[in-house]
């Protein structure tokens, strides 16, 4: 079993960080709701990191606002579900995960959200073979992970919520306010008992998509994480998961990274903002978000192709096709918007003429 898990490409949460879960358990005597495997300080000292009294690191899993951690954690040991809202790369599911496997031990208990996903994802299903051989009956019920979340005490995570259909999403409503999961062909019901509790994420880009209802609304407690508010946080960010997922990938450590982690997050940046880094600039803003995951992606990509095809050493021609790629969604408007950055920013700098010479061989 060890194999297994130390095999797999991802490992979920509570699995790679197993060493630093338990070593706050063992040191966490603080009050812990009934069914918390950590109490709410140790919850948030788990992701935002910090060292123990007898030196152990834990390491940062978000960077950002401790507010915001304290209130997404205090929301969860209340009655109110937890609604983590914002744009894309804001780490919205990444934080759902840790606070699943920091609280409950398990962060498997997911409905992915989609235009498709079935009301019985939410509630329950059937074993169609056992329903017509035995009739309706606990044995051919299927729960989904809600239910089972319900049942044992745990967190349920629900991702992209406003994907959802509307009449799919509003069979939250009775889970959120009565913690009952009715069975009408059984004549029977699940209750939730103490320790459960519902994560859901949403995309602030997807607003008009499936909009909750104010009856579904009122049932979450909506926490926004913020894009990182500086390039230093947003680098850090970015080295952070590159080197997690390059141990993952098997990804030899490459000279080299530093400089272009920072450029890939300076132009992301600017580009999102509109203006360059020393406020002198203004620039177009392309279609695309340029979150701080693709920035991850494009980084770890460069890696792949520095390590694989090229000489060992993470180069601005290892990363520009990927830059290129995450700014030009819309041939028709982003090529223009990016050829403009090119010649009227990245030509100018200092220190980055290889970047601009990668930039236009990329762009042929």
């Amino acid at each position: 079993m060890t194999d297994l898990v130390t095999d797999v490409l991802r490992q979920h949460a509570e699995d790679a960080f197993a060493e630093e879960l338990a070593a706050l358990a063992a040191r966490d005597d603080r009050p812990r709701p009934e069914r918390w495997r950590l109490s709410p300080w140790a919850v948030a000292t788990y992701l935002l990191g910090g060292e123990l009294d007898d030196g152990t690191v834990i390491t940062p899993k978000y960077i950002g606002p401790r507010r915001v951690v304290e209130v997404a954690v205090t929301t969860l040991a209340t009655d109110r579900a937890l609604l983590l809202l914002g744009v894309p790369g804001t780490a919205k599911t990444w934080v759902s995960e840790h606070l699943a496997a920091a609280i409950s031990g398990d962060s498997t208990l997911l409905v992915q959200g989609t235009a498709g996903t079935p009301e019985e994802a939410v509630r329950y299903g059937w074993n169609y073979a056992r329903l017509l051989t035995d009739g309706p009956s606990r044995e051919a019920l299927v729960p989904s992970p809600l239910m089972r979340a319900m049942a044992d005490g745990r967190i349920a995570r629900v991702e992209e919520l406003t994907r959802i259909p509307a009449d799919v999403q509003d069979s939250l409503i009775t889970v959120l306010s009565e913690k009952t999961l009715p069975i009408p062909e059984l004549g029977t019901e699940t209750q939730a008992v103490r320790g459960f509790n519902v994560i859901a994420t949403a995309n602030d880009r997807d607003r008009g998509v499936n909009e909750l209802s104010s009856a579904l609304r009122r049932r979450f407690n909506t926490v926004v994480l913020p894009l990182p508010g500086s390039l230093e946080e947003e680098v850090e960010i970015v080295t952070r998961r590159v080197e997690q997922l390059g141990r993952s990938l098997q990804l030899p450590e490459l000279p080299g990274g530093a400089q272009e982690i920072r450029r890939v997050v300076t132009v992301f940046r600017e580009l999102r903002a509109g203006l360059t880094a020393d406020g002198r600039t203004k620039v177009k803003t392309p279609s695309g978000t340029l979150s701080t995951a693709e920035a991850i992606s494009v980084v770890t990509n460069g890696m792949a192709l520095a390590a694989h095809f090229g000489d060992g050493v993470l180069r601005a021609g290892d990363v520009a096709a990927g830059v290129i790629g995450a700014v030009v969604r819309d041939p028709a408007a982003d090529q223009q918007i990016w050829r403009e950055y090119v010649e009227g920013v990245v030509r100018e700098r200092d220190g980055w003429q290889d970047f601009y010479r990668a930039a236009r061989e990329n762009a042929r």
